[in-house]
């Protein structure tokens, strides 16, 4: 097994639900040689640097997530894209450690596909800016105030795609203007939306 780290074993210590599948899955991901840090405070295995697979708990279930999972063999049909905005990760989502110890050999055979992913260069192609929906309210904001136009098209891709998602999901006209007002002045100052 590779060495573990000493960030993720404190954050492991206080995890209170989901904490044998989390070991489980760490011991499944350090017995394929993979480097395990700590990133946006999860257990984060890499290799050569680069990130594979990351644990992370929710309600109902715990899960692997592969970063470029949807690059990856899927024999088994196990990777879920978690929802329709999600481009590149995958999970493989559990319920109870019995069920990941019966898969432990799965596991092993995806976390090496990811790895044969990652070496090969392979890059997911993302959706660009341009191919997401600008809700027409948001149009009619732009097309009036060119300030916001400005601040908008100086914003990163992802600050981009970030607001674009938030103001295209409610399906009521009234919810998307009073989303776009409240992020206007964020906008302006040139401001992502969970900045």
């Amino acid at each position: 097994m590779h060495q573990t780290n000493p960030k993720v074993d404190a954050v492991l210590a206080k995890v209170t639900k989901w904490q044998r599948e989390f070991e489980k899955l760490r011991t499944i991901a350090l017995d394929c040689k993979l480097s395990e840090e700590l990133k946006w405070g999860q257990p984060c295995f890499t290799h050569q640097n680069r990130n594979i697979v990351l644990i992370h708990g929710f309600k109902e279930y715990c899960a692997y997530l592969f970063f470029k999972g949807a690059l990856m063999k899927d024999p088994n049909g196990i990777l879920i894209q978690q929802t329709e905005n999600v481009q590149a990760a995958r999970q493989i989502r559990f319920t109870n450690v019995r069920e990941i110890a019966s898969m432990n050999a799965v596991l092993k055979t995806y976390i090496l596909n990811a790895i044969e992913v990652e070496e090969s260069g392979l890059k997911v192609s993302l959706k660009k800016t341009i191919d997401f929906d600008v809700p027409e309210e948001f149009r009619r904001k732009l097309d009036e105030i060119p300030a916001l136009k400005t601040a908008f098209d100086e914003l990163t891709p992802g600050r981009q795609k970030a607001y674009l998602l938030h103001f295209s999901s409610p399906k009521q006209s009234k919810t998307k203007e009073s989303r776009i007002e409240k992020c206007l002045p964020q906008i302006l100052k040139g401001v992502g939306l969970n900045d």
